[in-house]
């Protein structure tokens, strides 16, 4: 589970210049869909995140070096790396 959802953020990452759209695997196969879901754009801080977002339903304690941390939304999760997004990743 952990590795497809690195899978997912490091797709997400290389592709991030496509506005709009999502990264998806599904039983194993790698597809591109459009999202309307307003999330953070890449390069956000944290306190940014938060002021326009709100505080998340959940937040990870940082994994890795560079830390990844991982905030959960309604509809959508952030990672940031340090304190600012890497990629924002729309839910099912």
């Amino acid at each position: 589970m952990r590795s497809g959802k690195l899978l997912i953020l490091l797709i997400g990452c290389a592709i991030a210049g496509g506005a709009g759209a999502e990264t998806v695997v599904i039983g194993g196969h790698v597809q591109i869909e459009q999202s309307s879901v307003a999330r953070p754009g890449r390069g956000t801080t944290m306190h940014e995140v938060e002021a326009k977002f709100g505080a998340p339903q959940k937040e990870y304690p940082a994994v890795g070096k560079p830390p990844i941390t991982r905030w959960d939304y309604p509809g959508f999760s952030v990672y940031f790396e340090y304190s600012r997004v890497v990629h924002s990743v729309v839910h099912g």
